[in-house]
Order: C-alpha cells, then sequence, then structure tokens
C-alpha cells in the first residue's frame, strides 16, 4: 500500500518534469511558479522514496534466494542481506509516512505576519515590539529575507501594528503557527511599584498571494493620499505620499506610508490588499473544513490565546499542545526552533492520523 504511494509521487515527479520543460509552461510565469514549487517539494523527497523502494526490491531478492537456492555461500549472503535491510527498511518507512502525508501547498509560499498591540495600554504595544524583534531575529537565523510593509508606533516605540513579509523556502509553513493571541505576564516599563501585569498582543498570518492569483479591477479602488504622520523627517506632514486604497467591493481598507514615496508605498499597499483578498478566498474554503481544522495546530480562531510569555520565571507555555519551555530568554532573542519544531510535529502527528 505504502510502495503504490511511493510509484505514484515518483510518476508525479516525472509529469511535473514534462511539463516544466513544455512550451506551454515556460511561456507562462504564473504556471512554471505553481509547477515549480510542486516539483522542488517533491524533489527533496526522492532520494528517500527511491531508497524505500530499493530495499523493498532487496529484500524481496534475497527471500526468493533463500527459498530456491542450495548453495550454502548464497545462502548465507541472502541472510546477511536481510539482517541489514529490514531494520533500514522499518526506519526509512517511518519517513516515507511522514514525508506521504498530504502537503498545504500554500506552506511553500512568502508568508505576510502583522502584529497588532492588544489589552495592556502601552505595555501591550512594548510587548508587540519584542515580538517583532523576536521575530526578526528569527528570520535574520534562518537566511530569509523581511520587508516592512506598514508600521505604526506609539510611545517607548511601542508597537501599535506592523505588517511583514518574509520571504523564504517554507515561510508560510513555518510561521502559520504563530497565528492566534500571545499574552505575557512581567512588571512593565511603565509599573512604578512592582507589580506583575498581564497583557496581550496579536499575531495574524496569511500566505502571500501571487499577482496571478488574486485579480483585483482597478474599478473596483478608491485611492486616496494624505500626508505621513509620527517618526519620518521633513517629509513627515510636507508631502502627499501616505496611500490609502479602499476596495469598494469588499469594504477592504489598507493604509501604508513607511516610504517617502507614494508609488513605493502604494506597492506595498496593493500587496497586502491582495494578500487580504486572497485570504478572504481561503476562508470560504477553510469554513467548509472546520471539522477537520478543529484538531489542528496551525488553524483555528485566531482570537485564541495561544501562547502565555512569563518573564518573572522565564517559562513560556504553548497552550495548543500543552509544553511549556523554561528558556525564555533564548526564545525572545530568536531561538524558536525548539518550539516551532514541536508544534509542527504534533501538527504532523495528527495528519498521519488523517491519511491512515
Amino acid at each position: 500500500m505504502i510502495a503504490d504511494k511511493v510509484k505514484n509521487v515518483l510518476r508525479r515527479h516525472n509529469e511535473l518534469e514534462e511539463k516544466m520543460a513544455s512550451p506551454e509552461v515556460t511561456s507562462d510565469p504564473s504556471k512554471m511558479m505553481i509547477i515549480g514549487r510542486e516539483y522542488n517539494n517533491l524533489n527533496r523527497s526522492l532520494p528517500t522514496y527511491k531508497r524505500y523502494l530499493q530495499l523493498i526490491d532487496d529484500i524481496a531478492a534475497a527471500r526468493q534466494i533463500l527459498e530456491s537456492e542450495s548453495d550454502e555461500e548464497m545462502l548465507e549472503l541472502a541472510k546477511e542481506e536481510l539482517s541489514t535491510a529490514q531494520p533500514e527498511l522499518e526506519e526509512c518507512e517511518e519517513k516515507v509516512k511522514m514525508l506521504l502525508v498530504p502537503r498545504d501547498p500554500k506552506d511553500m509560499k512568502n508568508a505576510i505576519l502583522e502584529i497588532r498591540a492588544g489589552t495592556g495600554g502601552t505595555e501591550a504595544g512594548i510587548f508587540a515590539a519584542d515580538l517583532y524583534r523576536m521575530y526578526m531575529h528569527y528570520i535574520e537565523k534562518k537566511g530569509w529575507s523581511v520587508e516592512v510593509l506598514s508600521s505604526s508606533y506609539g510611545d517607548l516605540n511601542a508597537v501599535k501594528e506592523i505588517i511583514l513579509n518574509i520571504s523564504g523556502d517554507n515561510a508560510y509553513g513555518t510561521f502559520k503557527y504563530e497565528s492566534g493571541v500571545h499574552r505575557v505576564q512581567r512588571v512593565p516599563l511603565t509599573e512604578t511599584q512592582g507589580r506583575v501585569h498581564t497583557s496581550a498582543a496579536s499575531v495574524a498570518v496569511f500566505p502571500e498571494a501571487d499577482e496571478f492569483e488574486i485579480h483585483i479591477d482597478p474599478n473596483d479602488l478608491r485611492v486616496d493620499t494624505f500626508c505621513s504622520s509620527g517618526a519620518g523627517g521633513q517629509s513627515v506632514n510636507t508631502t502627499y505620499s501616505a496611500v490609502r486604497i479602499m476596495h469598494v467591493p469588499t469594504g477592504l481598507i489598507v493604509t501604508c506610508q513607511d516610504e517617502r514615496s507614494q508609488i513605493k508605498n502604494k506597492a506595498k499597499a496593493m500587496k497586502v490588499l491582495q494578500t487580504r483578498l486572497y485570504e478572504m478566498e481561503l476562508a470560504k474554503v477553510e469554513a467548509q473544513e472546520s471539522a477537520s481544522r478543529k484538531n489542528m495546530v496551525s488553524t483555528g480562531d485566531r482570537s485564541a490565546k495561544i501562547r502565555t510569555y512569563n518573564f518573572p520565571q522565564n517559562r513560556v507555555t504553548d497552550h495548543r499542545i500543552n509544553i511549556t519551555l523554561y528558556n525564555l530568554d533564548k526564545l525572545i532573542n530568536g531561538d524558536m526552533d525548539e518550539l516551532i519544531d514541536a508544534l509542527s510535529i504534533a501538527d504532523l502527528n495528527e495528519r498521519i492520523k488523517n491519511n491512515e
């Protein structure tokens, strides 16, 4: 059964290879991008799949020799082959099971990550800024690139809202586990009596929409320009560089004022708008699969509390998988692999069960 699935994957790999060489695909960048993502994903797993099938053949051949041969030397070689190949096959089969779990094609996309201060006043904004720095450190360690699409700050460099575009292999697949409400427990900078306060910030992560996936009719847009506000040098309140775009059919509004160039701000705002429209379309599909989604680590109600950061105890708890780590000092500086790996494994195990 597993071998049949592996053979189907190899056939699919050959099909994709042929498609990528066809004029129909080479002349269409959008098709090349979609097929290329699937091809590259399968390509990484190819050695494991091929080794699995090879081990099955080797074991079958060794058993055939044991049943039909009488030569002692041949029998000894067959026994030796079985003694080494069988344990390797069992180990390889576990890897193959994980690779065969249907992967969300969106995982390979770039990610749009939004951080917003929640309840807790200025301290919530300071915590949102801490989350922003944590993600930036992690992105740097991964060697990915990041662009700030929009940002808004308050007192003490507190973040009101910040939107990032993260570009890297499996960026969305990695960061999708961060969607939800993050709660912090600590003594705020603004606290004069040393009391521990609780505040929160929300994180939302979306797969970046490719331009060919979402068509936006220019006639459906209302674009306004205005003077930027906040820190920004001499251009603040002197040039109409900030851009506000309203998508009339949905009522979605996107604002960008980070750049001094109106053209750059409009381009960034359009990227955010495309992603939000794409997310709305995905939400319709996912709503039909809500029964299965409730069990998944990476999805669910974005208003739900997913994680608590307790600074006095150097403790971080992820409530979805009931894991507690006492390395908050390292986590907040971007050492997120242990937590993200635990979430990925929990998600994978759930999908393996559903795939059996």
